[in-house]
């Protein structure tokens, strides 16, 4: 039996929205650009793609930036945040548990004399509202906070946030990077008091290479890619046409049964979790119960190098992650584990296993009797 459970390293296209891709690709392929019939055609899946995000969200359409993914987004975000509003403040904001493109962005624009604060967050991996409150700013210009953990599902509270930064200082922009949780939770920036939120297709069984980026009206932003002046100059280049059309009918069907499928994504992370509790010397990361994502589970084994166990459960067909698969496929100590007090002897004996509209219980209940039978025999091993 072959168990995929690394979904929130990416997700299995829906096939509906792989054969919209392919005639997106080889039947109306005209670019969105050209005055000509083909280039309507294009422009017309850009306006239904535009349509449907905005109407999940809540949004204008015209708030809507596609981008290449998450990566791109979160880029456009913090440093077109930072070009934009650097005469107001050089102050920013974020977390210590956030995704590389996060962090390594963050450390990119403090070369560039930018100030950042990183917040703190507790054995859960949740920000405290206060630490946010008192680290707020006059010069403060811009927030950013992850949604949904990719590594241990741990959810921040965004609406609380949303509003304490508008009272605090109305003129600081909040960005959000939603690439886990979008497809899992209804966001509706409006409401939330966001300004800016990430989102990325083949994490809700969309193509790769292509997400989007809301943009609330009214924000400074200033564009980070040069070129031919697509989606009013904030993003030049060819639209990827077949990829935007993916994405859009990708949230359409995520979106179409969301509160079934996140209940059975519960239930399955429950079900994983009470089998493993079984197990001696095996620990969860992250938020209990539906204080955390549905579809990721942390566990630190301990006696168990994460790569050891990682291809144990690969020669049984298995597929997990060793903590996150997002940066590299090079073993690094997660900072998110360091953030949350993890001892030192787990930080390399944590797994992810992230589950999608498609996991069923008889993968789980497979995945626990392999676990069940290979941990204690991986320890005797070890310990030889």
């Amino acid at each position: 039996m072959e168990v995929y459970l690394d979904n929130s390293a990416t997700t299995r296209c829906y096939d509906e929205v792989a054969e919209l891709v392919f005639k997106v690709m080889c039947t109306e392929y005209g670019n969105p650009s050209s005055m000509h019939h083909k280039g309507v055609e294009a422009e017309q899946y850009l306006r239904y793609a535009r349509e449907t995000l905005a109407g999940l969200l809540k949004v204008s359409e015209k708030e809507i930036l596609f981008t290449s993914g998450g990566t791109e987004a979160d880029n456009i975000a913090l440093i077109g945040t930072a070009m934009a509003n650097h005469r107001r403040g050089r102050h920013m904001i974020t977390t210590r548990m956030e995704h590389p493109a996060i962090l390594q962005t963050m450390a990119y624009l403090e070369r560039q004399g930018f100030e950042v604060t990183y917040l703190p967050v507790d054995r859960l991996g949740r920000i405290s509202l206060q630490d946010l409150e008192r680290a707020i700013r006059r010069d403060t210009i811009l927030v950013s906070i992850m949604h949904v953990n990719n590594e241990i599902g741990s959810v921040q509270p965004l609406a609380e946030a949303g509003e304490l930064i508008r009272r605090s200082n109305p003129q600081t922009l909040f960005h959000v990077d939603a690439v886990q949780g979008f497809g899992k939770f209804r966001i509706h920036p409006a409401k939330m008091n966001i300004d800016l939120l990430s989102v990325s297709a083949h994490k809700i069984h969309g193509p790769k290479g292509v997400g989007f980026l809301y943009i609330r009206s009214g924000s400074r932003v200033n564009p980070i890619i040069y070129g031919g002046g697509q989606q009013k100059g904030m993003r030049s280049g060819t639209e990827n046409v077949p990829g935007i059309a993916g994405l859009a009918r990708a949230a359409e069907l995520v979106y179409a049964d969301l509160d079934r499928d996140v209940d059975r994504m519960y239930g399955l992370r429950e079900m994983l979790i009470d089998g493993v509790s079984r197990i001696e010397d095996v620990r969860v990361n992250g938020c209990p119960g539906r204080e955390g994502a549905p579809h990721i589970v942390s566990l630190s084994v301990r006696g168990v190098r994460s790569e050891v166990l990682l291809h144990a459960l690969e020669e049984r067909e298995i597929y997990v992650s060793a903590g996150s698969a997002c940066s590299s496929n090079k073993p690094q100590i997660s900072d998110t584990l360091k953030a949350i007090g993890v001892e030192r002897d787990l930080l390399g004996s944590t797994i992810r296993f992230s589950f999608s509209v498609f996991t069923t219980e008889e993968e789980i209940k497979y995945t626990i009797q392999a676990l069940e039978e290979m941990v204690p025999m991986l320890r005797r091993y070890t310990r030889t």
